[in-house]
């Protein structure tokens, strides 16, 4: 047998071998943890889709766990009435839209001065926003709050005729809040790109507006997409501000519609876990449609910054 028939013929056989030496006892664990792990995130998701099509009776009788005797609607037929959740959506769009355009033009704004342009204080600038994403928001309630019952506002902005208890005042707190983790990085996707481009601009005689609308930032998409995807997400969980700055339970964020189905003394979870499934519907659906950005946002900027 030649040479090169032998090497040929034991190949495969290495091939083989190594595709089971992967198979190890801490490969094995891993995995055995990924599923466990998994297993423990879904039980409650999949709990809560189960009771929202239980009666809440049947649910009393015979345990959360047991097996259905029948499968209803009604749930989530009393979920959007009495959860008001078609106003609620709309609620949250008024406040979500706006913040998310603002926070995005701004950050790349300032993001462009600070990553491709030279001048004594753009660190400092960088800097001054990044340490804003370090800030616990609950320390300047009380302030805020204060601040924002001084500042009027016409009627067709503000129910209350004040910036508190307005969506536009929710808007502000969530734009100055997530400028700064936006800032952060698109300053390190923006610094990836050639000086070369902005140099040439210049020589063509466009000014700082043309170099940042017409050349960085179709060049940024990517990165203003992954960053869309995560802010959506981020702005509409919010419980917190919508509580605090919104006194009327009728103009708040479809958030805080979960906390009107609770009563005083009595509470249909059935009913909460259908509503927890419209709460949750934008969500799923943008991750769905978009889930390749929100895998790039997870790392986008981080080759440099």
């Amino acid at each position: 047998m030649s040479a090169a028939t032998a090497t040929a013929a034991a190949a495969p056989t290495t091939a083989g071998s190594r595709r089971r030496a992967r198979i190890t006892p801490g490969r094995i664990l891993l995995y055995a943890f990924i599923a466990v792990t998994a297993l423990i995130w879904l039980v409650p998701i999949a709990g809560a889709i189960f009771a929202s099509f239980r009666p809440f009776a049947e649910t009393v009788r015979d345990g959360f766990f047991s097996w259905p005797q029948s499968l209803t609607l009604d749930n989530y037929r009393g979920a959007w009435e009495q959860g008001d959740i078609a106003r609620k959506y709309w609620n949250t769009a008024v406040i979500l839209v706006p913040a998310l355009i603002f926070t995005l033009f701004f950050s790349s704004m300032v993001a462009f001065v600070c990553s491709r342009f030279s001048w004594k204080f753009n660190i400092l600038l960088l800097s001054i926003f990044t340490a804003g994403n370090l800030l616990p928001q609950q320390i300047i309630i009380q302030p805020l709050f204060q601040f924002y019952n001084r500042v009027e506002l016409p009627e067709w902005l503000s129910n209350s005729g004040r910036l508190n208890g307005s969506a536009l005042g929710i808007i502000l707190i969530h734009v100055a809040f997530q400028s700064g983790f936006c800032t952060f990085v698109l300053s390190n996707y923006m610094k990836l790109l050639p000086k070369s481009l902005n140099e040439a601009a210049r020589m063509d005689g466009a000014g700082a507006w043309r170099q940042y609308w017409e050349i960085i930032m179709p060049l940024t998409l990517p990165a203003i997409a992954a960053l869309a995807t995560l802010e959506f997400t981020w702005i509409y969980n919010d419980f917190f501000w919508a509580v605090v700055l919104e006194q009327q339970g009728a103009d708040r964020p479809i958030t805080s519609s979960l906390a009107n189905l609770g009563g005083e003394f009595f509470t249909d979870d059935n009913l909460i876990a259908a509503a927890s499934m419209y709460v949750a519907l934008p969500t799923l659906i943008v991750y769905f449609a978009l889930q390749r950005y929100f895998i790039a946002g997870l790392t986008i900027g981080a080759e440099k910054g």
